[in-house]
């Protein structure tokens, strides 16, 4: 890769350099970030210091967190070779997935492009292992489902998916579907048609289109019906063939609802359904269909469960921290 480490001699245990040489400096321009913003990034989230001499780069630390940001580095340098971008979240992917505990090869090896999700507007890429085993078992089984809190990319990476397949031609269609219920306040009657009514409820499957495709060819295709957004009560009847099907706060589907919604795959199609358990808005007593789903399904060939934590959360760091708060809380009570 054309990177070379050096260690030299330390005056003490407590102060370790690592020097990092980058042969091409347009390079290292990029994999610092402007005003040096992905190098503060890993020395907040790795603990180390770094400083660049010219076209090396020295991190100082313990034994533990350099390793760690210096493999960072490396992998990172890796995908500006590969021809392409290194963006906050591509740093912060290298940070949670290996981190030092990986060999050099293993942190190139996470930015392959078999696991890059091509949409008409921005590549996407798993940015944990567990984000990483989500998207191959959408791609290898017929009914997915992804189960973990808020924040982790179970919607996200399922509408990558497929969009990706529906622009490769693997699906005729994209199905985006949710409970339209409430959570925890009454709204009262809404105004307007019915498409008006419901699309409040909607509004995260339509951020997630608009993220991976121009937001005009989303309207034509909306129009055409070849993507459809709709209420969960509004699959009663219907035969969901050659399509791309999500289940979005699958936890707020009742156990009939979900029976109904599973029975509405048809041939060529894939279906993925995600949600997080400790956020059930169903009326007390009410039995979540998604527990059941888990509970009946597991072990069925064809149906793959991909869990996710508090470590997987790829929005803003404080939201992991928020959930692992509220975990503990839960776990002493």
């Amino acid at each position: 890769m054309g990177i070379s480490a050096l260690t030299p001699p330390t005056k003490s245990e407590d102060m370790v350099e690592t020097v990092l040489e980058f042969p091409d400096n347009r390079l290292l321009i990029e994999l610092c970030g402007e005003f040096d913003r992905n190098l503060a990034q890993i020395e907040h989230q790795a603990g180390v210091h770094i400083l660049r001499r010219g076209n090396r780069l020295v991190v100082i630390g313990d034994k533990g967190a350099r390793d760690q940001a210096s493999a960072v580095l490396r992998s990172l340098y890796a995908r500006l070779e590969s021809g392409r971008s290194v963006a906050a979240g591509d740093v912060d992917g290298a940070l949670r997935m290996g981190g030092g505990l990986a060999t050099e090869s293993e942190q190139i090896e996470m930015f392959t492009p078999g696991m890059e999700l091509r949409t008409r507007k921005k590549p996407i890429e798993p940015r944990t292992e567990a984000q990483k085993a989500y998207v191959a078992n959408l791609f290898q089984n017929e009914l997915g489902f992804g189960i973990g809190p808020a924040g982790t990319g179970k919607t996200y990476l399922a509408v990558a998916v497929g969009v990706t397949m529906f622009i490769s031609g693997a699906v005729e269609k994209i199905i985006l579907s949710r409970p339209a219920v409430e959570a925890g306040e009454r709204l009262g009657f809404l105004p307007g048609d019915m498409k008006e009514k419901v699309d409040p409820y909607m509004q995260p499957l339509y951020d997630a289109l608009n993220d991976f495709l121009p937001a005009k060819q989303v309207q034509k295709l909306l129009e055409e019906k070849r993507i459809e957004i709709a209420p969960l009560a509004f699959m009663r009847g219907r035969t969901l063939s050659n399509a791309f099907v999500v289940l979005d706060e699958a936890q707020n589907a009742t156990t009939m609802q979900m029976k109904m919604f599973l029975t509405r795959l048809g041939e060529g199609s894939r279906m993925v359904i995600t949600g997080d358990r400790t956020q059930v808005d169903l009326p007390r007593g009410v039995t979540s269909g998604l527990s059941d789903a888990e509970r009946i399904l597991k072990g069925v060939r064809g149906v793959s469960f991909n869990y996710f934590t508090a470590k997987d959360v790829v929005r803003h760091p404080l939201v992991a921290r928020i959930i692992e708060a509220y975990e503990a809380e839960e776990a002493q009570g």
